[in-house]
């Protein structure tokens, strides 16, 4: 599904941009949840970005914006890593091993800064702040057109999978399954000037989430024995990366067309 990371991504891009106001930053993440706290992972990110150590308590949202605007960087990056596929990510950080763990960060070379968001309930998303690397490698491009060809064969695939696999036959609410899990999307805004073709992608993304995640589930008379769901996870492994490459792609995108914007104006 969507994730809190992206919607960090887009808005502070367009906030540095001059495309949005710092509200609409903070209002963009309640999406996500009502509170938002906010502290550096140790003390050298503590001491590099002045927010508040690990034991010192945690701040507002708002409190990221003075280091984001000292950078005076719009290079923004969304990262989703997952076994076996740590794209983006500055090897060997601590940053690299939080983002793995929570499948999600944001990624800010010119702040030497990586934030992590960790769920607490449905309440509260507590961001954790670490120092990265002066130096990191530019990121790997995958074009918005080549993410979103590769997202329309994972549709086609996915699909061929529930059937190969024999998932859904015995469970009459897959569907049902899917559909709820489409509806428990966090309805989300992005900033004006938000392509949409950026946009189209993303809820294309969602939607093959959405069948990747009924595909993985052992729903009564579907795949239950070793075999078959190893079987399962080596057909829905590659279409997970889909998803995920569209995903950045289409923040990547997004990101690129608002800096575009400010620099033009």
């Amino acid at each position: 599904m969507p994730n809190a990371s992206a919607t960090l991504a887009v808005w502070a891009s367009a906030w540095l941009a001059g495309a949005a106001a710092a509200d609409d930053v903070l209002d963009a993440l309640t999406a996500w949840a009502p509170l938002h706290r906010v502290h550096a992972a140790d003390r050298v990110a503590a001491g590099s970005t002045g927010l508040p150590g690990p034991d010192d308590g945690t701040v507002g949202p708002a409190t990221l914006f003075a280091p984001l605007r000292a950078a005076g960087d719009t290079d923004v990056r969304l990262v989703l890593p997952a076994a076996g596929d740590v794209r983006g990510l500055p090897a060997g950080t601590a940053f690299a091993g939080a983002a793995l763990a929570a499948g999600e960060g944001v990624l800010v070379p010119g702040a030497r800064m990586g934030l992590v968001p960790v769920p607490e309930g449905r309440e509260a998303l507590r961001w954790r702040v670490f120092a990265v690397p002066a130096v990191i490698r530019p990121a790997d491009h995958t074009g918005l057109g080549e993410a979103e060809h590769g997202l329309r064969e994972a549709v086609r695939d996915s699909a061929r999978a529930l059937l190969e696999l024999d998932v859904a036959s015995g469970d009459r609410h897959v569907r049902g399954r899917i559909a709820a899990t489409l509806r428990a999307r966090p309805r989300l805004d992005w900033p004006t000037g938000t392509p949409g073709r950026a946009l189209r992608v993303l809820d294309s993304a969602d939607e093959v989430a959405a069948i990747l995640a009924a595909a993985g589930q052992d729903a009564p008379g579907g795949a239950r024995s070793a075999p078959t769901a190893a079987a399962r996870d080596d057909l829905l492994r590659p279409l997970w990366t889909a998803v995920r490459t569209a995903r950045t792609a289409a923040v990547a995108e997004t990101v690129r067309v608002l800096t575009a914007g400010r620099a033009a104006s």
